[in-house]
């Protein structure tokens, strides 16, 4: 598995250029894509607060901060689940006909995945210097945050990718299970005080992972680093295992395919 995941690397960075060039050539925002839809979900729920619409509780951060950098944070994670998925998908009629290692298409969506990332990321740092935010020095640990993000969306998005490819109702289900999730995440609302909802966001392994990565990049304390160093570690874990069940699946799945 190591040696295919060595060997994968220049497939992996060969199909990663392709694919992005592809993504951004025929349209005509181009990179604008990459953030356009975190700024409509922060634009969308900054006016529902100030409408009165729903009632946030007092956040640490200014509101417009702490949502913006929350679903910028989100995407990243979003991308990350989706990219499994869609790279074996769209490698269907390769893997039925190439023999090449199978993990090219993981790391490649990682690459895609890490591209856009840097373009969200330069956009929420230019936002975050105009309305008065400094980083400090956490920002030099934020990469270890967004690499644990892309992680375990990697590990979520790699568990579903074999019955995901059998069944497009996975891919159709996935994003509405993600903003259901998102929810519970404090991602646009904070952590409430008590009650069940409370109860459910402290048990969400996400809570710990989006709340220091935005602690990291908006100057803030970490407050949850011994649920963020656990919640790696499990991830690392399941990203393991979750790996092994990747590479049985491969063969059958093709023999599907090719059915």
């Amino acid at each position: 598995m190591f040696r295919d995941l060595m060997a994968s690397r220049e497939l992996a960075w060969q199909l990663a250029v392709r694919d992005i060039k592809a993504q951004y050539r025929q349209t005509a925002l181009g990179l604008i894509w990459a953030f356009i839809l975190p700024l409509a979900n922060t634009a969308a729920w900054l006016m529902i607060h100030n409408a009165g619409i729903v009632t946030v509780r007092h956040t640490d951060l200014p509101y417009p901060i702490f949502v913006f950098t929350g679903t910028m944070l989100w995407a990243i994670f979003m991308d990350s689940v989706n990219a499994p998925l869609q790279q074996t998908i769209a490698a269907r009629p390769m893997l039925a006909k190439i023999n090449f290692p199978r993990e090219a298409l993981v790391v490649s969506g990682i690459y895609q995945t890490l591209f856009n990332a840097g373009i969200k990321l330069v956009v929420t740092l230019a936002a975050l210097l105009i309305m008065g935010v400094a980083p400090g020095m956490g920002l030099a640990f934020f990469p270890v945050a967004l690499l644990s993000l892309i992680l375990a969306g990697t590990a979520l998005g790699l568990l579903l990718t074999p019955i995901g490819v059998l069944y497009s109702d996975i891919g159709k289900a996935l994003p509405l299970l993600m903003q259901f999730f998102m929810y519970l995440t404090p991602v646009v609302f904070p952590m409430p005080q008590s009650g069940w909802a409370a109860a459910l966001f402290q048990v969400n392994p996400l809570t710990p992972l989006i709340v220091t990565a935005r602690d990291l990049l908006t100057g803030m304390p970490p407050a949850y680093m011994d649920g963020f160093m656990t919640v790696n570690a499990g991830m690392l874990v399941l990203l393991a295992l979750v790996w092994v069940v990747y590479r049985a699946a491969i063969p059958i799945l093709i023999e599907r395919m090719s059915a």
